[in-house]
């Protein structure tokens, strides 16, 4: 049965809630840039070799991609903002492990926990749909999925001052007060989300995905040490393809999945995962070339010759002007749709990579290609929830936005193998140490363009409809946003959701179901119980609904074609309570 629980109305959600959930994601998001200062360090700090330092930053982002669509589909089901808290715990608790060790395989550890984290991303974005009102909920959904963004350009700068002036275990202790921040401002500002989905916790999903994930992304994160044609790199990603199809197909037989794949296949749906990858690639390049042009000694003839703070902040634009595009996508996206402003986005960000290839040889010139990117990145990544929030019913709202991130993760993750082999491999042996070359960076830019290219091609095969905003924005109430839902949809079915005596129910989820008993699309009846629920084509369809305090509703109906909505009240019968 869909539970709720007491939270305001859609349209009536403080004023702090946004700013607090966008807090929330910048702090999750400083967990992966946390250690780049230290990166080439870490060996010596951890007494170990190089090989093995690295997976104190493979742990975190293996964990992270795990996490991130698990924690969706549990906020879907428990609660958005529960899990939201205890992503942000896990955190907490994992910086203080880290903070207190130098012990290699206790960080490891605790920069596993730390991963866990990256779920709160799409677990904000989906506290915004069911919380905000229609006028503000484009420029917030932009603002919370550019926060992983704006909280890495801000992180590094930041990140660079303690760790050279103090003791670099200092990081950590900050990134565990800035999580104990983020959990009292959302415990005392964001209500709990009264939707949920239907169902249990596809445990058997969670552990297919997770095996899947873990086997894709470890080749990919040590591709490079191993050898991209050894046997351990190719059985993992061959193993990987195996485990992930029985995957699928197990997933396609679950009443109630951790990851709804048929919802996944939809163009929309699956366009806008692919071109998030595409955008993530893009996304990481600039972090990963930038910092090290910029701290290049000068006697290398291409180097800047800058220290780890200046460097930090010539990058850290790319993050504030990430987070001053919101607005500006809001306006955007309202007029033209997500997709014409992911379009947007993505031209910019190859006339920054474009213009990039011949700003390199001043630190302001790098201030200049950050800013571009940050903007282009910035409209990029606001567009993505917005083409997903459009595409999955409202209970799917959390599992759908953490696939998405997944996908970008997944983006950064390919990024950062295959610019760490080409730098490597265009490298100059200068008193035995391999420094990267002017043409190792120009040449990451250009892999960087390719995959905005591609991005592109992808961006233009999506549908191109209005956007959730513009309907939202156009309606005074939600009962009027559903009826202008309707008079766009080409064909479906609308109507009141009443108890006995006629009252309307608000909350009440509404189900349609085709011919063979799968379900072809779902809704949420509003404060005065209308509804609207689009079909994909004419025929028999059976609506059901239900509601707390309500026994079970099955309609059947059908729909003739045309671009008609039929209309159909449904009228759920008293709870039977069984004595």
């Amino acid at each position: 049965m869909m539970q709720t629980t007491p939270a305001p109305s859609p349209g009536r959600a403080g004023a702090a809630v946004v700013p607090v959930l966008a807090f929330a994601g910048i702090v999750v998001a400083v967990m992966q840039t946390l250690l780049v200062p230290v990166v080439k360090d870490l060996p010596r700090l951890l007494d170990t070799a190089p090989a093995n330092a690295t997976w104190v930053l493979t742990s975190t982002l293996l964990s992270g991609a795990v996490a991130t669509p698990i924690m969706g589909r549990l906020g879907d089901l428990f609660g958005k903002r529960r899990m939201l808290v205890a992503s942000l715990a896990v955190m907490v608790v994992g910086a203080l492990v880290s903070a207190f060790t130098s012990d290699l395989l206790v960080m490891i550890a605790g920069r596993t926990l730390q991963g866990f984290a990256m779920g709160a991303i799409p677990l904000g974005i989906g506290l915004m749909r069911d919380m905000l009102p229609p006028d503000r909920l484009g420029s917030a959904m932009a603002l919370m999925s550019s926060s992983i963004g704006v909280g890495g350009g801000l992180a590094l700068p930041a990140a660079a001052l303690v760790a050279q002036h103090a003791d670099w275990h200092t990081l950590y202790f900050g990134a565990a007060g800035l999580g104990v921040l983020a959990i009292a401002l959302t415990l005392a500002v964001v209500p709990e989300s009264p939707l949920r989905a239907k169902g249990s916790f596809d445990l058997p999903g969670a552990l297919g995905l997770t095996t899947g994930l873990l086997l894709f992304l470890l080749p990919v994160s040590k591709g490079s040490d191993w050898g991209w044609t050894s046997g351990t790199t190719l059985g993992l990603f061959g193993t990987a393809a195996v485990v992930l199809l029985l995957w699928g197909l197990m997933e396609l037989r679950v009443a109630a999945p951790l990851v709804d794949l048929r919802t996944t296949a939809r163009r929309e749906v699956l366009l806008t995962n692919l071109a998030s990858i595409m955008v993530g690639v893009s996304f990481f390049v600039v972090s990963l070339v930038l910092p090290q042009l910029l701290q290049l000694p000068a006697e290398t003839g291409h180097g800047l010759g800058q220290s780890m703070v200046v460097a930090g902040l010539c990058v850290a634009p790319l993050g504030l002007t990430m987070m001053f595009t919101a607005p500006v996508y809001a306006r955007l996206s309202s007029r033209y749709g997500p997709k014409v402003t992911l379009i947007i986005g993505l031209l910019v960000i190859a006339a920054g990579y474009g213009g990039g290839l011949a700003l390199m040889s001043a630190a302001w010139q790098t201030v200049v290609t950050s800013v571009v990117l940050g903007a282009g990145i910035g409209l990029a990544y606001s567009s993505l929830p917005a083409l997903i929030v459009g595409a999955v019913p409202a209970s799917e709202t959390g599992a759908a936005n953490g696939l998405n991130t997944l996908m970008r993760s997944i983006g950064t993750s390919v990024s950062s193998a295959v610019i760490g082999m080409v730098l490597a491999n265009t490298s100059d042996l200068v008193g035995g140490v391999a420094v990267p070359t002017l043409h190792g960076f120009r040449v990451s830019f250009g892999i960087a363009t390719a995959a905005v290219a591609v991005g592109l091609v992808l961006a233009l095969f999506l549908p191109g409809r209005r956007p959730p905003e513009r309907l939202q924005l156009r309606a005074s109430s939600e009962e009027e946003a559903n009826l202008e839902r309707a008079r766009e949809a080409l064909r479906g079915f609308r109507g009141r959701v009443l108890d006995a005596s006629g009252a309307p129910v608000a909350l009440a989820r509404v189900t349609l179901l085709d011919r063979h008993g799968r379900r072809a699309g779902a809704t949420v009846s509003a404060p005065d119980g209308t509804y609207t629920v689009a079909v994909p084509a004419r025929g028999p369809y059976v609506l059901a609904a239900r509601a707390p305090g309500h026994g079970p509703l099955a309609s059947p109906a059908t729909h003739t074609g045309g671009t008609h909505c039929v209309d159909v009240d449904l009228s759920l019968p008293p709870e039977t309570v069984t004595a």
